[in-house]
């Protein structure tokens, strides 16, 4: 912390933007200690309150902005990247899928506040196809209410962090290394979370060929889309006669089925993530012929085997067609 205040102090704004700009980047360097830091120096006017909060607004916009159009040009790759490099690679995206269905745009406004959907929301806006001025305006007020509860923070908590400080330098190194024990503590609980996570997914899979071929048979296994709805925006496809399944209707849907039966589950998720974790609850509740599709959708089409659009998408494009042929019609009426 103090090592914090030293670098506010002698480089001020310039420390503020580089700081927020690297976090919002997705680099490891929170930036919210700083900006608290920033609003106790503003209060006894050591820096400017007001350039600190453009400094950090601009900074943190710019780098959202990015994030957004890697998601609007490179959609799923960039969801799969983070999800690559993050520790809970099953949920860094799904929940954060799962917020902006319930709250649409309104999501970015509180993705900030929220562990781990402040990196991903702003790519997955781009990929949604969220329009640019519904983006800025959302993410900017969402950016404002972080910068501004940060600051608030350390303008009305001054005093305190003022004697936390002095505790701090009192212990000199000592402080240091106990931050820096608690903060490695913290990725190696997480990267053990991650190691576990992994192990299950190294379940038998079968491979695109394999379905392609068990799906002649009769009767074929049952396939089961377990995307999200927000990957299933972005890709509108699916293998032909998969079933449609959100996580949270899993247990309606294996009412109906006898445990007998095999069951192909695919998703678009780095690893099959979602849908070998999805095979594991089936498994334990007594299916044993559960398995996830190796490559998931992505493979499939890759493969060159036969995709469909999902009932929604054509019913969409239907309507589109059917609209494009009433404009023809009344371009020929009005010749």
């Amino acid at each position: 912390m103090q090592h914090l205040l030293a670098l506010a102090q002698q480089y001020g704004l310039a420390f503020v933007f580089l700081n927020v700009l690297a976090e919002q980047a997705g680099l490891p360097v929170p930036a919210v200690p700083t900006l608290i830091i920033a609003g106790a120096l503003s209060a006894d006017a050591t820096l400017s309150g007001a350039a600190v909060f453009a400094a950090a607004v601009v900074a943190s916009v710019i780098a959202d902005a990015a994030w957004y159009v890697a998601g609007l040009r490179y959609g799923d790759r960039v969801m799969k990247f983070l999800c690559r490099v993050s520790l809970s690679p099953d949920t860094c995206v799904r929940q954060t899928e799962s917020k902006f269905d319930r709250w649409g745009p309104g999501m970015l406004v509180v993705s900030k506040f929220i562990p781990l959907a402040g990196t991903v929301a702003r790519p997955l806006a781009g990929a949604m196809r969220m329009r640019w001025p519904t983006f800025l305006f959302f993410n900017t007020l969402g950016t404002i209410l972080w910068v501004g509860a940060s600051m608030a923070a350390g303008l009305l908590l001054h005093t305190q962090i003022d004697t936390v400080i002095a505790r701090l330098q009192d212990f000199g190194a000592a402080s240091a290394i106990l931050i820096a024990a608690l903060l490695v503590a913290y990725v190696l609980f997480k990267y053990q979370q991650r190691r576990r996570f992994y192990r299950l997914l190294r379940m038998a899979r079968i491979t695109v060929d394999e379905l392609h071929q068990q799906m002649d048979q009769r009767p074929p296994p049952i396939v089961v889309d377990v995307r999200s709805r927000g990957a299933r925006q972005r890709d509108g496809r699916r293998i032909p006669g998969a079933l449609v399944v959100d996580v949270d209707e899993i247990d309606h849907f294996v009412r109906e089925l006898s445990p007998e039966r095999e069951i192909v589950l695919y998703c678009t998720c780095p690893n099959e993530a979602s849908a070998a974790r999805i095979a594991k609850l089936l498994i334990e509740r007594g299916f044993t012929r559960v398995r996830p599709l190796l490559g998931g959708l992505d493979a499939w089409i890759d493969a060159g085997f036969l995709a469909e659009d999902l009932p929604g998408i054509i019913a969409v494009r239907e309507a589109d067609s059917a609209q494009s042929g009433s404009k023809e019609q009344r371009k020929v009426e009005s010749i």
